[in-house]
């Protein structure tokens, strides 16, 4: 049905307020996509990730996929995701996926998803970062979800509205620490659906603003010797609760990597530009220089860099280990919700060594 239904619309491109109330669609994201087009097409988008991260049931929906056939050692965000679905937990319409530029899994992923009867949109980021092919990309996802290109413009001028909110959160977090690092972490990664109302969740960020301004600082400069400064590189975290953990060590995350990319902080001025600056659907050389940058402007004294067991990222430690010039510690998690202690014994030691002055690498 929501195959003919796009097909109609991308025909006529004639919506009056009725038709957007009739036809409006849940449409599923495993990863940051132009969601511009999403909403441009009068839809919803749902962020699979998040649905799942929020669940107070997770560990039951990895199980589901297991029961299924999905194998032990395998990532357990996708089994999650996919569990999502299976168990009614989550409803949608159809499915983005992200067939280059995202987890190596996606693409049997998708087809578990088709297998079930639900339909998948393709799309994908060019690995060489080439403006046509992402321009036809994005008008591709358009025309399928029935999305006119003027109004897919407008939507990004929209939600860089909202972004800009965000941004703010950021600076505030990493300037003066009015703003903790579970609050940065949280309204990033929501930025690649909006939480399904954009201004619902600008409203919320508002809000927090608001709040932040009355904090006292927590941090007085990118370089306060009282604190120990931290970065978080990699995918979220399966276990989100490692941020108040890090701040009862008596450090701090002022800087979350892939999160930060969720909200487009590129700065071009175009939608095509600005999806070829998110580094995360690139080479990790690309994502290094980010690091780099960001490392030498919030003053850091340490990275963590998580990766999430039986994924293909686990490589890109090794690469970073060898590149980047600054002490790191690698934390992985398989699909445990909470931090186990043997996490937690080596976040306090990589603390401890980096307020002792050392360059340590764990």
């Amino acid at each position: 049905m929501f195959a003919l239904y796009v097909e109609a619309r991308a025909r006529t491109l004639v919506w009056d307020s009725i038709c957007y109330h009739v036809f409006m669609s849940r449409i599923g994201i495993t990863t940051t996509i132009p969601v511009e087009a999403v909403y441009a097409a009068g839809h919803v988008p749902v962020d699979l990730n998040n649905s799942f991260i929020s669940s107070p049931d997770r560990q039951g929906l990895v199980e589901e996929a297991e029961t299924v056939g999905f194998p032990a050692n395998f990532c357990a965000w996708v089994k999650g995701i996919y569990g999502l679905l299976k168990t009614g937990r989550e409803t949608v319409d159809a499915v983005v996926a992200v067939t280059q530029g995202d987890c190596s899994n996606a693409q049997a992923l998708a087809e578990s998803w088709q297998a079930d009867g639900i339909e998948v949109i393709p799309f994908a980021y060019p690995y060489d970062k080439d403006p046509e092919q992402m321009a036809l990309q994005v008008r591709r996802l358009a025309e399928r979800l029935g999305a006119e290109p003027a109004a897919v413009e407008r939507s990004f001028a929209e939600l860089d509205e909202v972004r800009s909110k965000i941004w703010e959160l950021d600076r505030l977090t990493w300037s003066d620490g009015r703003v903790s690092a579970a609050e940065n972490h949280l309204f990033q990664v929501c930025c690649s659906d909006f939480e399904g109302d954009p201004q619902a969740f600008a409203r919320k960020a508002e809000a927090l603003l608001e709040e932040a301004k009355r904090r006292p600082p927590k941090t007085a400069q990118p370089k306060d010797p009282g604190i120990v400064r931290l970065g978080y590189i990699g995918v979220p975290p399966i276990a989100p609760e490692i941020y108040d953990f890090v701040e009862s060590l008596g450090a701090r995350v002022v800087f979350n990597e892939v999160q930060r990319q969720f909200t487009l902080p590129g700065g071009a001025p175009d939608l095509v530009g600005r999806y070829l600056q998110y580094t995360y659907p690139y080479s990790v050389f690309g994502r290094m220089e980010d690091i780099k940058r960001e490392t030498k402007a919030r003053g850091l004294h340490g990275i963590i860099h998580y990766v999430q067991s039986f994924c293909f990222r686990q490589v890109e430690d090794m690469i970073m280990r060898r590149y980047l010039q600054v002490p790191m510690l690698a934390v992985e998690m398989d699909q445990a919700v909470r931090l186990d202690q043997r996490t937690k014994t080596r976040l306090e030691t990589f603390v401890q060594l980096l307020r002792g002055g050392e360059h340590c690498t764990l």
